[in-house]
């Protein structure tokens, strides 16, 4: 288990086109890829389980807490991104609720546009 931020303060300014706003990359990937929202109302978990490919959960709101095999929890918030490698097993709960975005790739390299927590 790992920990990046993609936060507005690890983004990057972009201003090609006229633009005015900040991005805050998260992969590149020429493997298939599976994409979702996950919606953890108050007392929410998404059970204990191994990762069938790696997974990266990003926290788009709320909070809540994480684990890997060890029993410990991290605590993870808004801007949080935590990378699960193939076959590690892992929990996520959240006691006031939280909405993340699950990305499931087998090429999924978080470390190459988001810095470590």
């Amino acid at each position: 288990m790992k920990f990046y931020q993609f936060s507005k303060v690890h983004g990057k300014n972009i201003s090609q086109f006229n633009s005015k706003f900040i991005m805050s990359r998260i992969i590149n990937t020429d493997a298939s890829a599976s994409i979702g929202c996950m919606y953890l109302e108050e007392n929410g978990i998404i059970g204990y389980h191994q990762a069938v490919v790696p997974q990266l959960l990003l926290i788009l709101d709320g909070e809540g807490y994480v684990r890997n095999e060890q029993e410990q929890y991290f605590k993870v918030q808004t801007g949080d991104a935590i990378f699960w490698e193939k076959d590690e097993w892992h929990e996520t709960k959240s006691d006031k609720g939280l909405t993340a975005i699950v990305i499931e790739s087998e090429q999924l390299n978080p470390a190459t546009f988001m810095a470590l927590k």
